[in-house]
């Protein structure tokens, strides 16, 4: 069994449906999902946030796997994981995590794992855009 199969940098709208059919296993009793989605406020922004820009390196999706593959670990957990680049509006989801596993705690675990070190260690960039430009 492929436990990542999904690991994808893609300019197109994450559709969490389609994250949530690639962990679908009849094997598993617990589903984690974790949606980041682009917010109208920043605690480092002086106004309304509008828009985000993602930009990332040619390597980002290779490291993405290899991010889940390390979150998965030496559980039987079921990963599918996107993050989206380009401008997104406020609203739309930057990243999605869909973790499948046999046991709650697995699931938790391996979504909360995957989803810092996404946050820390992929090489994804964000530029904030405000309603003042």
């Amino acid at each position: 069994m492929t436990t990542v199969r999904r690991a994808a940098i893609s300019s197109e709208p994450l559709v969490l449906d389609e994250h949530l059919a690639l962990v679908d296993d009849p094997t598993m009793g617990a589903e984690c999902t974790f949606v980041g989605r682009v917010r109208d406020h920043d605690p480092d922004a002086a106004g309304t946030v509008v828009a985000l820009e993602y930009s990332s390196h040619p390597d980002a999706e290779a490291t993405l796997r290899r991010l889940a593959e390390e979150a998965v670990g030496g559980t039987d957990a079921i990963v599918a994981v996107s993050h989206r680049v380009g401008r997104l509006a406020v609203g739309d989801a930057a990243v999605i995590v869909c973790v499948a596993a046999a046991h709650r705690g697995d699931a938790f675990t391996v979504c909360r794992a995957l989803i810092e070190s996404i946050k820390h260690g992929l090489p994804i960039w964000k530029r904030q855009v405000e309603a003042d430009g």
